[in-house]
């Protein structure tokens, strides 16, 4: 795309929306300043218009986003058909297995999730759609990084910011891609308490009709649970099952 086809103004915006998240929900036009690299007077414009269009409340000092902020969130899932495809497969499973159950895509260096159904609570933080993971040391991550050529997943794990969630979180490279090259000849990842200590996750491709992988799949146990090592043994072929029902449905 030609530089002349961007609209800088809009693209900026965006950056400043992107800017608010769970840790920082209220913030200063500094705050955005630091976090988006642009200039005070650039976030200062772009928070005052999204106050003034109702995106975004102002105090005198703090902005936060508003309620109308999901009509941006909204319009994807009205117009993707895949969350409405899935949940009912991922409650099903999620009965069946006694664990919870989701389905993300991938969006630059994170999983997006777009479908979920919770047993109990097995996180700290809590994950529904549109929650957002890093994909690196993530089962739906892992299984979506090996589906893509080596050197496009290599790109955006040098991009990625890769924190040590807790000793067992895989950081290096080179690793990681081993990992990545295991994960696509057996078709499936396991994560052992690498985002979180005390989680273990499966995850599986979703495939569409045409066998392209457009979404992953995961279950998610506690690890006082389920060891890592018997994640597969346990839930290997519901996800398995599920992602072949699912194939002739995905478009």
């Amino acid at each position: 795309m030609a530089d002349t086809d961007l609209m800088g103004g809009f693209a900026k915006g965006l950056r400043v929306i992107e800017a608010f998240g769970e840790n920082t929900p209220k913030l200063s036009i500094a705050d955005v300043s630091k976090i988006t690299a642009l200039d005070r007077a650039t976030a200062r414009r772009c928070l005052l218009t999204l106050s003034e269009l109702g995106y975004a409340d102002y105090d005198g000092k703090f902005f936060s986003l508003t309620p109308r902020i999901l009509r941006l969130g909204h319009a994807y899932l009205s117009a993707t058909p895949m969350p409405n495809i899935v949940q009912p497969f991922l409650d099903r499973l999620s009965e069946e297995v006694g664990q919870s159950a989701s389905v993300s895509v991938l969006d630059g260096w994170e999983v997006v999730y777009i479908a979920r159904a919770s047993q109990r609570r097995v996180m700290s933080i809590n994950l529904t759609a549109g929650s957002r993971l890093p994909a690196f040391c993530a089962s739906m991550g892992r299984v979506l990084l090996a589906a893509m050529p080596p050197d496009q997943s290599r790109a955006l794990l040098e991009q990625c910011p890769k924190t040590k969630n807790t000793p067992h979180t895989m950081t290096d490279i080179d690793e990681i891609i081993a990992e990545l090259q295991r994960v696509r000849g057996q078709g499936y990842a396991v994560i052992n308490q690498e985002l979180e200590l005390g989680l273990c996750s499966l995850a599986v491709p979703l495939h569409d009709a045409k066998g392209r992988v457009v979404a992953a799949v995961n279950i998610g146990a506690p690890a006082a649970q389920i060891a890592a090592d018997e994640m597969a043994d346990r839930f290997l072929r519901p996800l398995q099952r599920i992602a072949a029902e699912l194939r002739p449905m995905l478009r």
